[in-house]
């Protein structure tokens, strides 16, 4: 850090009161005068994810739950030397009652983030998803609605419920593949969440909207930005055209307009692979496709 020193530390007053502001200027509270100001050099550029990593100070140093250190069961201590009978019996009772002094929550938080981090990790979701995700299933641990239920469902849920917020394109369907429990027991915990959390944490469950799977769909369907495109304003007009979205699958309309899109623009892509794509049957992609021909008279039929 670099200082500034400006030659006004002779026109303070003769009651100085010297504060350091938010900015970076040294002033005097009564008079408003600048003693200094303290300028900010560039800080060493990181490279590896090793060095941003420790370069971070935005993050706490702790967490705020759980033990700071394990006392297992081993036989061994940190260096690996064998203990021991009178030091084994030592670090088992030391063992227990670190046991007992974690509560419920804990406990419960100490199995939840791991598989909150490992769950956005294969699903690629942003930072700031998995935030929000972890503040929702922390509110939902601390109402204790996963007693008796299960705690996977309430972190695919909490996820889920982040994911619709930030209006991101995951569909439910690929957090459960890949957190490989039943649909439905996510929906009831979904269920619970839009019901109790999100309301008492301001937040809005927002409808899925076709518009960012249009562009992931085509990227999947290695369309190109001209065809997606197209697909977005086909939409937009059928949507200005009267077109009903309210009730219908979003991944239908999605995939509708891509498939027509793509015909237009002669990138032509068959009905089983967009409909594999988005996680549909065929006849919901001619079913959806139909109608949005209907609305828009300038679309040539099959």
């Amino acid at each position: 850090m670099l200082m500034k020193s400006l030659p006004n530390t002779e026109k303070c007053c003769s009651d100085p009161d010297i504060i350091a502001t938010d900015d970076g200027f040294i002033v005097c509270r009564n008079c408003g005068v600048v003693i200094s100001q303290e300028l900010v050099s560039s800080e060493r550029r990181a490279y590896t994810a090793d060095e941003v990593r420790s370069r971070r100070r935005t993050e706490p140093r702790w967490r705020t739950y759980g033990p700071r250190t394990i006392i297992g069961l081993n036989k061994v201590d940190s260096k690996g030397h064998h203990l021991d009978s009178k030091k084994t019996q030592l670090f088992n009772r030391l063992s227990k009652i670190q046991g007992s002094l974690i509560n419920s929550i804990e406990r419960n938080f100490w199995e939840s983030k791991p598989k909150l981090t490992n769950l956005c990790l294969k699903l690629q979701i942003p930072s700031f998803i998995q935030e929000s995700a972890w503040s929702i299933y922390t509110q939902v641990a601390k109402k204790k609605l996963t007693m008796g239920r299960s705690i996977e469902s309430f972190v695919t849920a909490s996820l889920y419920a982040a994911i619709r917020i930030h209006n991101f394109p995951r569909l439910l369907e690929e957090l459960v593949d890949v957190a490989i429990i039943s649909i439905r027991s996510v929906h009831r915990s979904l269920g619970l969440i839009v019901r109790l959390i999100l309301p008492e944490m301001g937040l809005k469950y927002k409808p899925i909207s076709p518009n960012p799977l249009i562009y992931r769909f085509g990227a999947e369907l290695n369309l190109s930005i001209k065809t997606q495109r197209h697909a977005y304003d086909l939409l937009k007009t059928a949507s200005h055209k009267g077109l009903a979205k309210m009730g219908k699958d979003p991944k239908g309309i999605a995939a509708a307009v891509l498939y027509l899109a793509s015909k237009n623009k002669g990138e032509k892509r068959t009905q089983t692979q967009i409909a594999s794509i988005a996680r549909i049957t065929e006849v919901t992609l001619r079913t959806r496709a139909k109608q949005i021909r209907n609305k828009l008279q300038n679309i040539p039929t099959e």
